[in-house]
């Protein structure tokens, strides 16, 4: 379970403060890059415990491991360097406000990671995308803002991530004092068991048909064209509900593989090649980069081009 454990923690340690499993994965790579031991507040829920759970049987460098729901005030109090999970969070933008890091690191949100970057590069609002923010989170903006374009000028703010944030955004960052540290998985690769699983065809689930950005017909159509070259397995998203579920596992040559990690860290210790078949999401970006040198390929498409991905999987 994700638990917490004794013990003293020094001021000047580094503390991981993440709200998903894929920033809790962030934090395992940051601490194995940089050799040091972090403590971890973490959002409480069955996958981010389970995460934790698997993370640390791998042998993660985490110090402690602290359960939160709200903003862990006393830990982020004890500790001056801390890692983001989240830029976006309402959250963090008060902590930071008050309390005033010394230093910052920003860790992978998904594809949140561009926006929070050309959020601090004043290219756009500081809202998460796609989200109409009202209330007290717009107006802690200034506050949070300031205090990390100050510990910029000081080179005390930077990103560690497996995104690719372009030439651009690398130069105006480092104008402006904060760096940028790439990474590729290395630690989760290094550390994943080979997967058993009941063949190399994978179909990645979705929430889309949850978020209203497709309808379950046309995803449920998306599946069976993929079915119907062949058997897959179905992996679910973590957000998926009991009735998408039911009907995906009702598809011919589906079998569903209930697997309560990320993906991520399922499919690294891969030994053969897979093939996997997804819509566009952040996992287009980090699979490439778990699975390479296997000779697995990634497949990214939508309902529209079905017929075409299925001729190419045949």
């Amino acid at each position: 379970m994700f638990r917490s454990e004794a013990g003293e923690v020094s001021h000047n340690a580094a503390l991981a403060w993440v709200e998903s499993p894929l920033q809790l994965i962030g934090a395992a790579e940051w601490a194995a890059a940089n050799s040091v031991e972090v403590p971890v507040a973490g959002r409480l829920t069955a996958q981010m415990s389970e995460t934790a759970d698997a993370l640390v049987a791998r042998g993660a460098f985490f110090a402690t491991l602290e359960p939160y729901l709200g903003i862990p005030w006393q830990l982020l109090a004890r500790h001056s360097h801390w890692l983001i999970g989240d830029g976006f969070s309402g959250q963090f933008r008060l902590a930071a406000s008050i309390l005033r890091p010394r230093r910052i690191t920003f860790l992978d949100d998904g594809a949140n990671t561009r926006a929070f970057a050309d959020v601090l590069l004043g290219r756009r609002p500081f809202a998460r995308p796609g989200v109409d923010e009202r209330g007290m989170t717009t107006r802690l903006v200034p506050f949070a803002l300031h205090r990390i374009h100050t510990r910029a000028r000081a080179h005390t703010v930077d990103f560690f991530t497996a995104f690719e944030l372009g030439e651009l955004r690398l130069t105006e960052l480092a104008d402006r004092g904060m760096g940028v540290r790439r990474h590729a998985f290395e630690w989760t690769r290094r550390t994943a068991p080979d997967p058993d699983l009941p063949s190399a065809r994978l179909v990645l689930g979705s929430a889309r048909p949850v978020d209203g950005r497709m309808s379950l017909d046309d995803y449920l159509g998306w599946v069976a064209g993929h079915a119907s070259a062949g058997a897959v397995t179905y992996l679910p998203h973590r957000r998926e509900p009991a009735t998408q579920l039911a009907a995906v596992t009702a598809i011919e040559n589906v079998t569903v593989s209930r697997l309560a990690l990320p993906v991520e860290l399922v499919l690294a210790g891969t030994r053969r090649p897979l093939q996997i078949l997804t819509l566009p999401s952040s996992i287009t970006t980090t699979l490439p980069l778990v699975l390479d040198g296997t000779g697995s390929v990634v497949h990214i498409g939508d309902a529209s081009d079905t017929t075409a991905l299925t001729e190419r999987d045949r």
